[in-house]
């Protein structure tokens, strides 16, 4: 079983939608908990800074993509602001 609660990032929470998509996967979730809480951070703020529904939804599937893959924070992005 998968548990519900996960690790957060230094400044955000992970919102709902996101933490159940990354509790969904084994494999995503083991690299999530791997990362440092300031690549989470700017994980979540890269997911949550979106301003459209469909915007978010998009990133958080390419999320799930890229840390299954392994990749640890998200590529071409100026980073969190709120470091």
């Amino acid at each position: 079983m998968i548990k519900n609660k996960i690790a957060t990032g230094t400044v955000h929470k992970v919102p709902a939608d996101l933490r159940k998509a990354v509790t969904s996967d084994k494999t995503v979730l083991k690299t999530w908990e791997d990362i440092t809480p300031l690549a989470r951070n700017e994980w979540i703020c890269w997911v949550t800074s979106g301003k459209k529904v469909e915007t978010r939804n998009i990133r958080i599937k390419k999320a799930l993509s890229k840390l299954k893959g392994g990749i640890r924070r998200p590529c071409c992005w100026a980073g969190c602001i709120h470091r």
